[in-house]
């Protein structure tokens, strides 16, 4: 949980009882998921947009990962000071690959693969001093 951390940006996540879940679309007529929420279907091959609100997660596979050793250039937030953490690109079982920090850099524990479940947690602090939030993924 967030531990009352402010969303880094609003509405692309939530917290749910049952794990926690990103906030995007699916076209009705072709089945292709979006994120975040998109008015237009994203496949070339469909011919009739049609999107619906969605939720993705909360259970996921590791498709691929990389530990980020520096920190990135603003807006990004970090830990200050700065820990290395691992991005991971990770499948969710309703059908969307999404890219997200990982909750270890141990690679025993996210190689690809690996099952991972999306949780809300705290990613560093702002310019203004805010403690702020985003989706993460942990080992399931």
């Amino acid at each position: 949980m967030s531990d009352g951390a402010t969303p880094a940006v609003e509405g692309l996540f939530r917290e749910a009882e049952d794990g926690a879940r990103l906030c995007g679309s699916r076209c009705a007529h072709c089945g292709t998921p979006a994120f975040p929420k998109s008015a237009l279907c994203h496949s070339a091959d469909c011919d009739d947009s049609q999107m619906q609100d969605t939720e993705f997660g909360p259970n996921g596979t590791v498709w691929s990962y990389s530990v980020q050793h520096y920190p990135p250039p603003p807006p990004a937030i970090v830990p200050d000071p700065y820990e290395p953490y691992a991005l991971g690109v990770v499948d969710l079982e309703d059908g969307l690959r999404v890219v997200g920090r990982l909750t270890s850099t141990d690679p025993a524990q996210i190689g690809a693969g690996s099952a991972v479940r999306l949780v809300v947690g705290e990613i560093g602090i702002d310019t203004e001093g805010k403690a702020r939030s985003s989706w993460i993924f942990e080992p399931a």
